[in-house]
């Protein structure tokens, strides 16, 4: 996957987390774990484009840190809002899987950083 692939493809998570989050329930709390899940959500994008800035390799390995945590934090705040049923599964459900896929493929970027492969 080249580098502008997974740039839109990580904006793309975040739209999608966006619709999500305005797709939940007006409680309290579902506003406050819609929250959580909008800052993870759309942070992956963000920060997967400051790692494709990077400086150095060690700033991008660091960089695409910071992407597999935040695709781990909004796969756990939309696991938590299933649990709740405060949307329909079908609705999280690609949500679901692309913040589970994502950090594989960042995990396989680190990876490839650390050998020395070129993927700036």
């Amino acid at each position: 996957m080249t580098t502008q692939e997974l740039k839109q493809r990580t904006f793309e998570f975040g739209i999608r987390t966006i619709r999500a989050v305005e797709a939940l329930p007006r409680s309290e709390t579902a506003k406050a774990l819609g929250r959580q899940l909008l800052r993870a959500g759309t942070s992956v994008g963000a920060n997967y484009r400051a790692a494709a800035r990077a400086r150095s390799r060690a700033d991008f390995v660091a960089k695409l840190g910071i992407v597999k945590e935040e695709c781990d934090e909004a796969s756990y705040w939309t696991e938590v809002i299933e649990a709740l049923k405060l949307l329909k599964p079908r609705r999280l459900a690609n949500l679901h899987t692309e913040a589970s896929e994502l950090p594989a493929i960042v995990v396989a970027s680190i990876k490839t950083a650390r050998r020395g492969g070129d993927n700036q």
